[in-house]
């Protein structure tokens, strides 16, 4: 990234890139980076190309490929889904990274989903795009904040990040209804909680904290504020919930086999890098310190039933259209979170 970046700038850019990676947002923004710095948007028409791979040809790909920068220092080809070529269209791709052209940039956008093909992976300087962490996101805000000529600190930013997780697409948004609102000034966590609706102490943050100490009823008073929260939906919550349970009891699992806090933390981060799908719903960092926290408050055979009602409420929520969805989370967590069993004669 470091590379790419600084070859931008210096206006001195490889000749094929290649952006992968499951972050959509950033392989955009890249995009229409490169073409702010590199084609004169007076000669744009004749110096910039905007493909699909689905809708090309063998022949429409060779002219392209094969033209010459017009009252220009380069040319711009930009080909998406570079995977989907026909057969024939392939070739040519292949025939033209054996030998690019210098006075073009080719940059394949492969889709999140595409699985790396070495013969382009090696043809090309490679530039993954991932999602962000949580506390990435924070950073990332910090940085955008300053292009949109407003400030934002450290808490506004956490805040914003725990009500809409590090969807960038979303916090983009949010963040020019934020510039607007403040007028000039900070974004501060009071115009977070006017535009966005969330405030301190309300975050899917606190409700998983709250259902990690067992505490049932705070829990399901959260449900409602953050169910109305963006992005924030009942199968998104009983993922994150998972996830809490099963780092719950990793940590049990591990002090039964009298494993080091120290260590147990190390490979509690290291279950999470391994499982980028999983769904934390926080920073990892506050996820760990809360799972090694509120272990105590658990044994091995409650997370067991606690991760069996779980699955119940996800098929529940896919399923049923006699419950609302805060109507099975809130029964969901209580039951969790229930510290004895009640036996009925």
């Amino acid at each position: 990234m470091r590379a790419f970046k600084a070859a931008l700038e210096q206006g001195t850019p490889d000749a094929v890139y290649l952006l992968h990676g499951d972050n959509e947002f950033l392989k955009d923004e890249k995009v229409a980076d490169i073409i702010v710095r590199l084609v004169d948007p007076a000669t744009r028409d004749f110096n910039l190309d905007l493909l699909r791979a689905p809708d090309l040809d063998a022949g429409r790909l060779s002219a392209v490929l094969d033209a010459l920068p017009l009252m220009a220092k380069r040319r711009v080809v930009v080909l998406r889904d570079p995977g989907a070529l026909k057969k024939d269209a392939r070739v040519v791709l292949d025939r033209y990274l054996a030998k690019p052209a210098r006075e073009t940039v080719l940059v394949l956008v492969a889709p999140s989903a595409w699985k790396p093909e070495p013969s382009l992976m090696d043809r090309a300087s490679t530039v993954e795009l991932r999602s962000l962490t949580e506390a990435e996101a924070v950073s990332w805000i910090v940085m955008r904040v300053a292009s949109l000529d407003v400030s934002i600190d450290q808490d506004a930013a956490s805040l914003l990040v725990r009500s809409t997780g590090p969807d960038l697409a979303l916090i983009d948004g949010e963040l020019r209804k934020l510039r607007d609102y403040a007028g000039g000034g900070p974004i501060t966590t009071e115009a977070i909680q006017a535009i966005v609706g969330v405030r301190a102490g309300e975050t899917s943050s606190d409700l998983l904290d709250a259902v990690c100490s067992r505490d049932g009823v705070r829990a399901s008073g959260l449900v409602p504020l953050i169910l109305s929260q963006p992005k924030s939906t009942g199968v998104s919550l009983v993922m994150s919930l998972t996830t809490h349970l099963l780092g719950i009891g990793q940590v049990l699992v591990a002090r039964r086999n009298r494993v080091s806090l120290r260590q147990v933390s190390g490979d509690l981060y290291a279950m999470m890098g391994e499982s980028r799908s999983a769904v934390v719903g926080r920073p990892w960092g506050e996820a760990v310190t809360a799972w090694t926290r509120h272990a105590d408050r658990w044994d091995e055979p409650a997370v067991e039933r606690a991760l069996h009602l779980l699955r119940a409420a996800d098929g529940a929520l896919k399923e049923s259209s006699l419950s609302s969805d805060e109507q099975i989370l809130s029964t969901l967590i209580l039951a969790m979170c229930q510290t004895q069993r009640i036996h009925v004669a």
